[in-house]
C-alpha cells in the first residue's frame, strides 16, 4: 500500500504558487469548495518514489490574519488539517515582501519548505540569493525554482520525501518580539497549552490571542466544542 501524504501549498498573489501546484500535478487534479466555506480549493496528486503526495494550493494570501474568508481558510488548513508539509511560495524579485508571510507561517508549524520561485526572473535582473544562508537562519530548508520552466523539481520533491522520511529534520527559528509582548506569550500560554495541548502551537495561539483575534478564539471554541459532541456520542 503506497504511503499518502499531504502537502499545502501557500503564498502571496501572483508569486506563482498556482503555476507551481499545475506543473507538478499536471491532469491529476479537481476543484471543490471546503465544507461550510465559500472558498475553493484545488488538489492534486504527485507520486514521488515509493509514496503519493496529495497538494493541496491553498487561496493566495498576504497574511494569515483573518482579514478575509480567503486568510481565514489558508489559516485554518494549516493550523487544524496540519498539513504533513507546507510549501511556502515566494517570488524571487520580491523576497522582502513575500516573506512577511512566510515567517508567519514558520510560525505555526514545524514542516515548512520555502519554494524561492521565479528564479529565471531574479537572474535576469542580477538579484542574487543565498538560499542556504537563508536555510540556515530560518531552520527550514530552502529551495531555488523556477515553476514554468520546471526548474528544481527533482530537489524538490526529493526534499520533501527526506522531510516525510525524518531524513531532514525541519526547526523554525523562533522569532523574539520585545519585551511586553514576550510577557504576554508567557502569561497566555500555560492556559493555552492546557486547552490545545501539542496539536497547536500554543505560543502562536497566545500571540494570536494578544492581538485580539477573535475569529480564531471563535474556531477553537466552534472546534473544541464538536469534539466534546463527539466524545459523548461514542461515550
Amino acid at each position: 500500500m503506497t504511503d499518502t501524504f499531504r502537502v499545502a501549498l501557500a503564498g502571496n498573489p501572483n508569486t506563482g504558487k498556482s503555476t507551481l501546484f499545475n506543473a507538478l500535478t499536471g491532469l491529476k487534479q479537481h476543484t471543490g469548495n471546503w465544507a461550510g466555506k465559500t472558498v475553493s480549493v484545488a488538489e492534486g496528486t504527485v507520486r514521488h518514489k515509493d509514496k503519493q503526495y496529495r497538494f493541496i494550493d491553498l487561496p493566495g494570501t498576504y497574511s494569515i490574519f483573518s482579514n478575509s474568508a480567503d486568510e481565514e481558510a489558508a489559516r485554518n488548513y494549516i493550523i487544524f488539517e496540519k498539513p504533513d508539509i507546507t510549501l511556502v511560495v515566494v517570488d524571487a524579485t520580491s523576497l522582502e515582501r513575500n516573506l512577511n508571510l512566510a515567517l508567519q507561517i514558520l510560525e505555526m508549524t514545524k514542516n515548512v519548505v520555502i519554494c524561492i520561485n521565479l528564479i529565471d526572473e531574479a537572474d535576469k535582473r542580477g538579484i542574487t540569493i543565498n538560499e542556504r544562508l537563508m536555510a540556515r537562519r530560518l531552520g527550514v530548508p530552502v529551495i531555488k525554482l523556477s515553476a514554468r520552466n520546471r526548474a528544481g523539481f527533482p530537489l524538490l520533491l526529493d526534499t520533501i520525501d527526506r522531510i516525510v522520511s525524518g531524513k531532514i529534520t525541519c526547526e523554525p527559528a523562533q522569532f523574539k518580539y520585545d519585551g511586553e509582548i514576550e510577557a504576554g506569550i508567557a502569561s497566555l500560554e500555560p492556559f493555552v497549552k492546557e486547552v490545545v495541548d501539542d496539536r497547536i502551537s500554543s505560543r502562536w495561539v497566545a500571540l494570536r490571542l494578544l492581538d485580539g483575534d477573535e475569529s480564531l478564539l471563535n474556531e477553537l471554541n466552534e472546534r473544541l466544542k464538536a469534539k466534546e459532541e463527539t466524545v459523548c456520542n461514542l461515550s
